[in-house]
């Protein structure tokens, strides 16, 4: 009978498990999307490039929203078994709510092992192949992000305005570029005409101008203008991100270990390096903590339905996210290390999902309903 009730359990769970995460990702999403429906109205961008790129963004949402489509899942679960009453048969077949909890343990740790895939190989995977789409879809589609009178500031770094622009041709007039990429020698250029195109076989964009002049600011406030009748850029990408010029989200689990045991590394540069490395652990661990404090809470919630269990496990998001977000605040200011900053979070949540677990296995009350209680009590008065 054990054996065929951590089936039903485990069934119950899954079905739910990947609704919730393509819930949750989709709302996600949503922000994204219209973005990118954007490049394909705007800017001409091919509705292929625009699916990889959301093919690319989904890790970086995954992260996020399997815990929370886990303990949605729970949570519905065991509120619709015990709206049913089929925990009360389950208990008076003589199985403790303790003994319920294997099954769903085994569900927690698939969704423990699928977050932390994102997070070790989807997410850097994700990212970094983002941002080189990104690029190749700049330079094949420069013609539609350019329009005369505004300022362009696609490329990181360099900002250029043009007072009149010929899509067909791609040819400028009264063009100004501020480039300041360099920070140490930021040079701004005047140019009366220019043309602008996409190198064939890199990442980047050329820009031959005609007829201008070059203003650069030097070391101790010095000052250097030069006159050209014709002056070729480039800009953009040519070669791949480096680990050292990559953002933490980027990089590898082997990048982040090399820079945090790098002595030639600043120190706030580690300290970040090392909240990233031990959040790729933190936050997969989530669901685990999530099973024994969803449990509890389901059968407690048999009267609000999904609704309520929707609600619940939005508020639990959003406090523990906001005790993770303080807790990696701890390690930049000096408070505790990272190794257990982070770590902060899942610590007290387990601990409130044991409390939990061993008042509902006494059937008691859960405190959370008490308050529930009292409150509608005095609506009810009112």
């Amino acid at each position: 009978m054990k054996r065929i009730l951590s089936l039903y359990i485990i069934r119950e769970i899954s079905s739910l498990f990947l609704l919730g995460i393509i819930l949750f990702t989709l709302i996600l999403l949503m922000a994204r999307l219209i973005n990118l429906t954007e490049l394909v109205v705007s800017h001409g961008v091919a509705i292929a490039d625009v699916c990889k790129m959301i093919l690319y963004l989904i890790p970086s949402f995954l992260i996020y929203t399997i815990p929370m489509a886990f303990l949605l899942a729970v949570l519905l679960a065991f509120g619709r078994l015990s709206a049913d009453n089929e925990i009360v048969v389950i208990k008076a077949c003589g199985i403790s709510l303790f003994q319920v909890m294997p099954p769903v343990m085994f569900c927690a740790c698939v969704a423990v092992l699928l977050a932390f895939g994102v997070s070790t190989i989807g997410i850097p995977w994700g990212n970094s192949s983002f941002r080189e789409l990104s690029q190749q879809v700049l330079t094949k589609n420069i013609a539609g992000t350019i329009r005369e009178k505004t300022f362009w500031d696609d490329i990181p770094g360099l900002v250029m305005y043009t007072d009149h622009y010929e899509e067909k041709s791609q040819q400028l007039k009264g063009v100004v570029i501020h480039d300041g990429r360099n920070q140490s020698r930021p040079m701004t250029i005047f140019a009366r005409d220019g043309v602008i195109s996409g190198a064939s076989q890199s990442n980047a964009l050329l820009l031959s101008l005609q007829n201008g002049s070059i203003h650069m600011a030097g070391e101790g406030g010095s000052y250097r203008m030069v006159h050209f009748g014709e002056y070729s850029m480039t800009v953009g990408d040519r070669e791949k991100r480096t680990p050292q010029s990559r953002n933490e989200s980027d990089m590898w689990l082997s990048d982040l270990k090399s820079r945090i045991d790098d002595p030639a590394i600043p120190a706030t540069l580690r300290i970040s390096y090392l909240i990233e490395y031990h959040s790729r652990f933190t936050f997969p661990c989530a669901s685990f903590v999530f099973a024994l404090l969803a449990v509890p809470l389901g059968i407690q919630n048999r009267r609000s339905g999904k609704s309520g269990g929707f609600a619940v496990s939005i508020l639990i998001i959003l406090f523990y996210y906001v005790m993770m977000s303080v807790a990696k605040s701890f390690p930049e200011r000096g408070i505790l290390p990272a190794s257990i900053a982070l770590w902060l979070p899942n610590l007290f949540f387990f601990s409130i999902g044991l409390y939990f677990l061993r008042m509902a296995s006494m059937e008691q009350s859960l405190p959370r309903l008490r308050l529930n209680t009292r409150f509608n009590f005095f609506r009810r008065s009112t």
